[in-house]
């Protein structure tokens, strides 16, 4: 895809969006309206760091850019039905056990942290522990069969790299998930709302993948912004039964933040260029 077509399906995507929480304001009332755009704005910035493990999986797996079209359209709808089972899982967990709303406040804490101070390691995601179980299962083809999944051979199944590729993402989108569930429990509890938010930054994905997937340099400090938006709704979940914040602060914040790391990226961006 194109740069230019990515750019026009990016704020296609982004514009509907937004025009379904006018829909939502007319159904349901404004609180419900700010609730879904501070989720989307939070699993967005979340999803733009997934961005960059996809690059790292098709780079490691050596796939071409119209196999990487198939993959991520697949990719896309699996990770639409997993975090549907995950976010009506943790529904269900929180009405039977309020308290684990802590529990999801500290992980996103944990997880800013990581974000923020680990030191980038590459991984060897061919070694991803669901591949190599994919491989214990089924016999794999040595190279790339056009961008099929599966071939026949005398009557077998045989799979292909792809379905490693595919396995790779969404087994990658699950550890994300664990991330960005639990932010979107600190700012409403409403499933429908939730899995919405998840559902328009996830469509979004692909067209966002092929306009970014290869500025990741662009966007040095961007990292720290969503560690910030992490922690900030890790102490949010922490502190709700204490502190009170206003769903407009709550957006608010988030902006700042996400706008601000990309504003520092693109000046540390100029000023190296200009050294």
């Amino acid at each position: 895809m194109l740069p230019k077509k990515a750019t026009i399906w990016v704020i296609f995507w982004i514009a509907t969006a937004f025009g379904f929480s006018w829909l939502i304001f007319y159904f349901f009332g404004r609180q419900h309206q700010i609730e879904f755009i501070t989720c989307y704005v939070i699993e967005w910035s979340l999803s733009l760091d997934n961005l960059f493990v996809f690059l790292m999986i098709f780079n490691s797996f050596g796939v071409s850019p119209h196999q990487q079209v198939r993959a991520l359209k697949w990719g896309i709808i699996g990770a639409m039905v997993l975090r549907m089972i995950f976010i009506f899982l943790g529904v269900t967990l929180v009405e039977l056990f309020e308290p684990i709303l802590y529990i999801f406040g500290l992980i996103l804490i944990y997880s800013s942290y990581k974000m923020a101070f680990s030191k980038e390691e590459v991984k060897d995601v061919t070694q991803n522990k669901m591949v190599k179980l994919v491989r214990k299962k089924f016999s794999v083809t040595k190279g790339f069969i056009g961008d099929k999944f599966f071939i026949r051979r005398r009557g077998a199944f045989i799979a292909t790299p792809m379905l490693l590729v595919l396995v790779a993402i969404e087994s990658s989108d699950v550890m994300f998930a664990i991330d960005s569930i639990p932010a979107a429990f600190a700012i409403t509890r409403e499933p429908m709302i939730i899995y919405t938010a998840n559902l328009f930054a996830i469509l979004g994905l692909r067209s966002l993948y092929f306009l970014l997937a290869h500025a990741d340099r662009m966007f040095a400090y961007l990292k720290y912004g969503v560690a910030i938006i992490l922690a900030f709704v890790g102490f949010k979940m922490l502190s709700s039964h204490y502190i009170h914040f206003n769903e407009y602060v709550s957006l608010s914040i988030i902006l700042g933040l996400l706008a601000g790391s990309v504003i520092v990226s693109l000046i540390s961006k100029i000023n190296s260029a200009k050294k």
